[in-house]
């Protein structure tokens, strides 16, 4: 089966207002930036999709990766762990334009881990006694207190790789890896784009990070990869 498909703007063509993402990435590194591009050129030309809910560690910054959906207004709600690279999130936040829900990291992980998974929910003692756990169930074990957190499972999810074949298989390359496994689980419909294509089989087996059968989409770009903050030593 080739799931090879001709731009990143094909590929997300049937993503619809009000849609939930997962987004891999963390910073800038490994961000599924021609997808996140391509919904962004949609809606120059549609208006369309907008109203997001977009799980993601973080939303980008304000000229690049997610930053460019949140200053044109297509997202709606942020869940995210760290939100502190953009001034634009922190605009709409503060003026009461973007809702935002804030989850521990590990946590964020493992609610899209384990709604990949199946698991409808988990308890962790993350988050006990603070914000974090207002509202949510919490039960005692061994004497310790542990806070009910939901698995995450979104309508699409869009993933980058370094390396994909044509069914989908994908390989990722060291930190680039983040977020975006647990992502492409946790999304109904996945996305994936790759720097490389190669054909099956070329992926060695316990290299296939992600397999074939959580991937509906693969698109193949020229990525950017921009650093979000580039520190250098002085010559």
């Amino acid at each position: 089966m080739n799931k090879v498909l001709p731009s990143a703007l094909e590929a997300v063509k049937d993503i619809p207002d009000g849609a939930t993402i997962a987004a891999g990435g963390f910073g800038l590194c490994g961000i599924p930036e021609l997808c996140i591009g391509a919904l962004a050129e949609r809606f120059k030309k549609e208006g369309s999709p907008k109203n997001l809910t977009i799980v993601s560690n973080n939303c980008g910054v304000d000229d690049f990766g997610l930053g460019i959906l949140l200053r044109n207004r297509q997202i709606k709600k942020m869940i995210s762990s760290y939100v502190g690279e953009n001034k634009e999130f922190e605009r709409q936040f503060l003026e009461g334009e973007l809702e935002v829900e804030l989850v521990p990291q590990g946590t964020l992980a493992e609610r899209l881990r384990a709604g990949g998974a199946g698991i409808a929910a988990f308890y962790t003692p993350t988050g006990y006694g603070t914000l974090a756990a207002q509202g949510k169930e919490v039960r005692e074990f061994d004497g310790r207190f542990y806070v009910l957190e939901r698995g995450i499972r979104t309508d699409f999810a869009l993933v980058k790789a370094w390396r994909g074949d044509p069914m989908g298989n994908l390989q990722y390359r060291l930190a680039a890896r983040n977020f975006n496994p647990l992502a492409a689980m946790a999304g109904r419909f996945t996305i994936a784009e790759v720097e490389e294509l190669v054909p099956v089989g070329a992926i060695p087996p316990d290299q296939v990070h992600t397999p074939s059968i959580y991937v509906h989409r693969v698109v193949v770009g020229k990525h950017e990869k921009r650093i979000e903050r580039r520190t250098v030593r002085k010559a």
